[in-house]
């Protein structure tokens, strides 16, 4: 999936992520996330391994690799 811009301003991307297996591990996705600069949103499910982000602008992919790295999950690609 490519990322798209939803209102001005902003752009939603959505990543696959394995390994998470409940809320605690979307809190912890979430959070490394979120720490990112320029993200605003971020919704993180498990059960699908779906990750989206809302950020000013379009992410670095490394950038959000490393922050669900340092999570302790892989990211596998683009949703």
């Amino acid at each position: 999936m490519t990322a798209h811009t939803d209102t001005p301003g902003t752009v939603t991307a959505l990543y696959k992520v394995s390994g998470m297996s409940c809320g605690h591990c979307e809190g912890a996705v979430s959070g490394e996330i979120s720490a990112i600069p320029g993200v605003t949103s971020v919704k993180a499910v498990a059960s699908t391994g779906e990750v989206t982000v809302v950020s000013a602008t379009a992410l670095d992919d490394e950038a959000v690799r490393a922050a669900v790295d340092e999570a302790g999950f892989e990211l596998v690609g683009r949703g």
